[in-house]
């Protein structure tokens, strides 16, 4: 299999992908093209309905496109089968939602050292980056506290921090502040920024928050199925 440049973490090449409406096919991506370099951040900005949470699906190998290719973190995806897929996401990309789906019984630092744990790491080791990671979110403070004693800013900043935890070399993000007050969701940006520069990850954010997109690198949008620059 062939690898891909180094700084490229996401490839997308003429991706179709459509849904079953009743007897008829609802046209959603058209040919979409798309690549993210390690280390940028890039702001997806697209009205409901325009395709953004499906593209950041593809993106992240959860669903396949009907067409086209996918490149995730030096590796052309489309024709893998669906075990190497999956080692592909867990190993390559986070994911963060609208919603931090913390696990509620859990500390802090235990929903962040987890996912590592899972994979293999061993605890001391698993703890120790749990707190950086904790730390470069601001909220090592809170480590010991489950998500219901924390804000909702906190418990985005844990969600953050646990989706990086094994090194992810692409971090997709949905709404990542959109539950927030303007305050807290550029604390929590400022504090997602800080990581992403330390660790070079590429980062695709999907947002409706106009001002938070105009601090990343660069702003796409969907035009007719299409990817466009704003």
């Amino acid at each position: 299999m062939s690898e891909l440049p180094n700084r490229e973490a996401l490839g997308l090449s003429g991706v179709i992908h459509a849904y079953r409406e009743g007897e008829g096919r609802l046209e959603i991506l058209k040919g979409a093209e798309l690549s993210i370099a390690a280390g940028e951040m890039v702001a997806l900005v697209a009205p409901s309905g325009a395709g953004k949470s499906t593209l950041l699906h593809i993106a992240g190998l959860l669903e396949r496109p009907e067409a086209g290719e996918v490149r995730v973190a030096g590796r052309h995806c489309g024709g893998l089968p669906d075990g190497e897929r999956t080692r592909v996401r867990r190993e390559a990309v986070g994911f963060v939602y609208q919603f931090h789906h913390l696990l509620p019984d859990f500390t802090a630092l235990e929903n962040v050292v987890l996912p590592q744990r899972l994979a293999g790491l061993e605890r001391r080791e698993a703890e120790r980056r749990g707190r950086e990671l904790l730390a470069y979110m601001r909220i090592d403070h809170r480590a010991a506290h489950v998500p219901g004693e924390l804000s909702g800013g906190e418990r985005q900043r844990v969600a953050i921090a646990r989706a990086v935890a094994n090194a992810p070399r692409l971090l997709l993000a949905d709404e990542p502040t959109g539950n927030l007050d303007p305050k807290t969701a550029g604390q929590v940006f400022d504090a997602l920024t800080a990581l992403v520069r330390a660790s070079g990850l590429a980062t695709l954010i999907a947002t409706h928050n106009l001002e938070l997109a105009h601090r990343m690198d660069r702003r796409i949008t969907l035009v007719d199925g299409r990817v466009a620059e704003l």
